[in-house]
């Protein structure tokens, strides 16, 4: 069930005060009534996550200026004023100010529950976005491995216990999914990270030159190697080796790699010279090298070698929950980048963040947040239409089915209830519908 919106009710009339905590109590809200400014200011902090609800005419402090004081401690808090007449015109001048609105006596219940319920909507965006904005600033710390999912905090609780041992680790996980990211916070976290952290990409070298990447030479070594040069393995002595895309690692190469591993020592080209090194190697795959068909011509030795702990990072499908705490954080980094103001979000871009599959992971949604930012929304991109599609009829009615549940969803913010009255059906079908369908409703309204 949702939870409550808070009201903070203040009247010194006693009568009237619980008369008007009864309308709002029996609408659904949880309410709070204060008989003075004074006993309100006592509770009310920045982090109140509902509205206030407050008379104009009370004694010693009045609503206005409670409104001017709510307005110093946080300038975001709804704040609704009820009226008597001759107070008209200084509740519109309260309005310019900044207050949320003004109900004129006698008013109607339905009238101050209509204007309670927008002020708590106002109010429950502007705390969830501090809280996405907060928790991505205290991500920043880790690289940006950001996540409140549980497997992201596994994630993050895995690598803190391992970073400052030794051990090789072999990284699996999708492409874009943050395997440099782990690979680097492995090398922060550790004893090692005043050494270097050297990255290479197995796959964007040819055979001809990946050993001379890896292991140096000495002058003369080859045609066209003309001064010595110090590889990567050997420059990462000290710190970290970060093999990305190692199954694309020549056969050749694979065999001297398994020596490094295991004897910590490399032989330039050109030299019989043995020389040591202290690093540590993560290396990152994006297929599942434990599998023999799929691994290919990659040593299982080699295989065994790096398996001392695997961590797999899950991709960003299996962890929608996280997508709008990203979004933010790309969008703002973006933002600050390109000098621009982050837009609001069109029902397109939001139904593309829910409904959209990321087979390029968080590197995808990056490049996303910044073509939002820059006002190519691109929200329809990558979302398959119906009309294109081979599916056979069924399978078009459940995609069908599917959007409908989204498009209502991302309308009504994941509020469950208005979403079950927009569709019309029972609350234990559209439950049924969302587990069918693999659909997140959290997704759809970030929660604290």
């Amino acid at each position: 069930m949702d939870p409550l919106i808070p009201v903070a009710l203040i009247d010194d009339d006693k009568e009237l005060r619980r008369a008007t905590a009864q309308t709002l109590e029996l609408a659904g809200f949880a309410v709070s009534a204060f008989g003075s400014a004074k006993a309100a200011l006592a509770e009310l902090s920045a982090d109140f996550p509902g509205a206030v609800v407050t008379d104009i005419r009370m004694p010693e402090i009045d609503g206005l200026q409670l409104f001017d004081a709510l307005k110093e401690m946080d300038a975001d808090l709804p704040v609704i004023l009820i009226t008597g007449h001759g107070d008209i015109p200084m509740a519109v001048q309260a309005i310019q100010n900044g207050a949320y609105d003004f109900i004129a006596k006698p008013f109607a219940a339905d009238r101050l529950v209509l204007s309670v319920r927008r002020a708590g909507e106002k109010r429950r965006l502007v705390m969830e976005n501090r809280a996405l904005r907060q928790a991505a600033e205290d991500a920043q710390d880790s690289l940006p491995l950001i996540g409140q999912t549980p497997a992201m905090e596994n994630l993050r609780n895995i690598l803190r216990h391992i970073a400052d041992t030794d051990v090789d680790v072999l990284v699996a996980g999708e492409t874009g999914s943050g395997k440099e990211v782990v690979a680097q916070l492995l090398h922060q976290w550790s004893h090692r990270r005043k050494g270097n952290f050297v990255a290479l990409n197995c796959g964007a070298l040819p055979e001809t030159v990946i050993e001379s990447e890896l292991f140096g030479h000495e002058a003369g070594a080859f045609t066209g190697a003309q001064k010595r040069r110090t590889g990567r393995i050997e420059h990462a002595s000290g710190g970290t080796l970060f093999l990305d895309e190692i199954e694309s690692m020549p056969p050749g190469t694979q065999v001297k790699m398994l020596r490094v591993l295991e004897m910590r020592e490399i032989t330039p080209l050109g030299t019989n010279e043995v020389r040591p090194v202290n690093l540590r190697v993560v290396a990152a795959a994006k297929i599942d090298l434990g599998d023999p068909d799929v691994r290919g011509d990659f040593r299982e030795d080699l295989y065994y070698r790096l398996n001392v702990v695997t961590i797999s990072i899950p991709p960003l499908r299996e962890r929608r929950d996280d997508i709008p705490l990203l979004f933010s954080h790309f969008a703002d980094r973006a933002a600050a980048r390109f000098r621009r103001d982050v837009p609001p979000l069109s029902q397109s871009v939001r139904r593309h963040l829910t409904s959209h599959s990321w087979p390029g992971n968080v590197r995808e949604l990056s490049h996303f947040a910044e073509r939002v930012v820059l006002g190519l929304e691109g929200g329809g991109e990558g979302v398959p239409s119906l009309r294109k599609t081979t599916a056979s009829l069924p399978e078009k009615l459940e995609q069908y089915e599917a959007e409908i549940i989204r498009d209502a969803l991302s309308a009504n913010d994941g509020d469950v209830r208005k979403t079950i009255e927009a569709l019309g059906i029972p609350r234990k079908t559209f439950y049924d519908k969302l587990q069918r369908h693999g659909i997140h409703r959290a997704g759809f309204s970030a929660r604290k």
